[in-house]
């Protein structure tokens, strides 16, 4: 990765993955690996996502802290640095095809739970069970948006309280997820496939991006922040599903 036209292409996924991250609070994520998968191996595409949804999710944050849930960190820290403890003592590294598959699976669950079913963030021990699945599937499936999505949008939260407490959950899950594959893969090898100046650029285009889109989110209703959230989530997740299965079988 060193040409023009890869710097301009890594700025466009980079400016348009953090503009629907900011607005929906996902997605934008889930999109951004699918394109690094294309051209990185895993652990390069895995930590330079890591950074660049570092960024836009802290940003968002800062952007909308006074929404955040502040109590369900603790807990969700906790259950992410269990399962991190786990997976890096097994040192396991997901194949291509099943991070795809992965990725396409995740927004059909959070959409095939039924609402009498759908646990809520407030409730007792629900953070450190979320921060545990949560932290599980970012090693496996790099994205967790759509998992998040089960535990808040069943509840009476406003989009603004759940985009801000998911963007401090996902900040704390990407930067776990980053030191994850720095520890398993070969730090070396990852920074030969992504020079410096690539995550340079992906920090200043994230926050660019996530600045944008607080214009959009404080013009949107909470039914309609729901309603295009799944539908666009089943949309991507059935064109990864696809790509991964594609991948496995030829």
């Amino acid at each position: 990765m060193g040409t023009l036209a890869t710097l301009f292409a890594v700025i466009a996924a980079v400016l348009s993955t953090s503009f629907l991250s900011g607005i929906f609070g996902m997605l934008g994520g889930l999109i951004l690996l699918a394109l690094l998968l294309v051209v990185l191996p895993v652990p390069a595409a895995m930590s330079l996502h890591a950074v660049t949804q570092m960024t836009s999710n802290g940003w968002r944050a800062v952007l909308w802290h006074r929404y955040v849930l502040w109590q369900i960190l603790p807990g969700y820290l906790a259950g992410s640095l269990v399962a991190f403890g786990i997976l890096t003592w097994i040192s396991f590294q997901p194949p291509t095809a099943w991070v795809y598959i992965g990725l396409g699976i995740i927004p059909f669950l959070a959409l095939a739970i039924p609402a009498r079913l759908a646990p809520d963030i407030r409730r007792p021990l629900a953070p450190f069970c979320l921060g545990f699945v949560v932290m599980s599937i970012h090693v496996v499936a790099g994205v967790s948006g759509a998992l998040l999505d089960i535990f808040f949008f069943r509840t009476d939260l406003d989009r603004r309280q759940i985009v801000a407490t998911k963007a401090c959950s996902q900040t704390l899950g990407h930067l776990l997820k980053l030191a994850y594959f720095l520890l398993v893969a070969n730090a070396g090898e990852i920074a030969s496939d992504v020079p410096v100046w690539i995550f340079a650029i992906s920090i200043a285009t994230a926050i660019a991006g996530t600045s944008l889109a607080r214009l959009v989110i404080e013009r949107l209703s909470n039914r309609a922040f729901q309603l295009w959230t799944r539908w666009l989530a089943a949309l991507v997740g059935g064109i990864c599903a696809i790509r991964g299965i594609v991948m496995l079988i030829g």
